[in-house]
């Protein structure tokens, strides 16, 4: 084991040592704030501190066999056996302290706000992304995840020019977060009458929603809040009171409107999540643009215009171009089969952070 890692993770004992004792104080839950966020980083550091504990038990062992094997004739055999074991165990266990080194995304566990947006393709660019939308929500059912609808824009033959969803559940972030991208669909249009193959593009926006934990403040007065008539499906009730909301933040210019939900107030609360969400994806994308070549995280350069995959239909494909993995079975994808898809992706992004890890070392 490399002495950097090796160093972490001595920093870290010392450190669960030391939690343990202020948890143990006869004052320690007077500041219940303090004593909930060192009981989230004890539970958080555990398993790596545990598992460390495993490997010098393992290297002791195999210290001890080794002595064995000039000292004690009887017990050769039995000392070869563990140094064997030994010899197998203790990589095992490096390449998974070296797993679980690995920096966490915060908003791994949480919710996101997902945008879906046609591009270049007209109609045919706009079916494609309720096509997107279906997938995602197809998933979601896999999954036991609650979809919410935040607004949507229609399009003259069904689609949807614009559709903004609320993915609520658990690790909803880490499974979608590489969605985010320029998506491309190369098959034949329902307005096409003579069966020639289009390609036509949308946009997929995954954004983190903001968690209770999160520093994100947003000043009432920096807001600029308009109500007015919602338009669409919805019965008499929504054409008849001003329930829509439209939500301008002055400072940054994002504008959020809602306007699916039953009341003014269920809109309002919906617009605010949306627009927390992408305050909190400019500020991490200023900062990222500060660091260089930190936001290699996507896989990608992770601009929303860059095309991240391709849809065949007429060969029946998906392409990943992050990746270079195609997958012929589209249909069962765009039902939101998504796990091979999502695995592939998420395997990629560990192997690039162990690869920089040991670089560190």
């Amino acid at each position: 084991m490399k002495k950097s890692i090796q160093h972490k993770l001595e920093q870290l004992s010392d450190r669960i040592a030391e939690i343990d004792a202020l948890l143990a104080a006869e004052d320690a839950t007077r500041q219940m704030e303090v004593f909930t966020r060192l009981s989230r980083e004890r539970s958080d550091i555990e398993p790596v501190v545990t598992l460390y504990a495993e490997y010098r038990n393992a290297e002791r062992d195999m210290r001890h066999a080794e002595e064995m094997l000039g000292f004690d004739p009887e017990l050769r055999e039995l000392a070869q056996e563990e140094i064997k074991t030994a010899r197998t165990r203790l990589p095992q266990i490096e390449s998974e302290l070296q797993r679980l080194l690995l920096p966490k995304d915060t908003h791994d566990e949480g919710n996101v706000v997902l945008e879906v947006r046609a591009g270049t393709g007209g109609e045919e660019s706009a079916l494609f992304a309720g096509a997107l939308l279906r997938m995602y929500c197809r998933l979601a059912e896999r999954r036991r995840w609650q979809v919410e609808i935040v607004s949507a824009t229609e399009s003259d033959l069904g689609g949807y020019r614009e559709a903004i969803a609320r993915v609520v559940g658990h690790g909803v972030y880490a499974q979608l977060k590489f969605e985010s991208g320029g998506h491309r669909v190369q098959r034949v249009p329902e307005t096409e009458a003579q069966g020639r193959i289009h390609t036509s593009a949308c946009t997929v926006a995954v954004l983190p929603e903001a968690g209770p934990q999160e520093d994100l403040v947003i000043n009432p007065a920096e807001l600029r809040i308009d109500t007015f008539r919602a338009s669409g499906a919805g019965g008499q009730h929504i054409n008849k009171t001003e329930s829509a909301v439209r939500i301008t933040h002055l400072p940054t210019g994002i504008v959020v409107e809602c306007q699916d939900g039953r009341s003014q107030h269920q809109n309002r609360e919906q617009a605010m999540r949306v627009l927390g969400a992408r305050i909190m994806d400019a500020q991490q994308r200023a900062r990222h643009e500060k660091e260089a070549a930190h936001r290699k995280s996507l896989i990608g350069s992770g601009d929303r215009s860059e095309r991240i995959r391709t849809y065949n239909f007429p060969q029946g494909r998906v392409t990943d171009h992050r990746i270079n993995l195609t997958l012929y079975k589209i249909d069962a994808i765009m039902d939101g089969d998504m796990d091979e898809l999502l695995t592939a992706l998420a395997t990629e992004y560990q192997t690039e952070q162990l690869a920089a890890l040991a670089d560190e070392a």
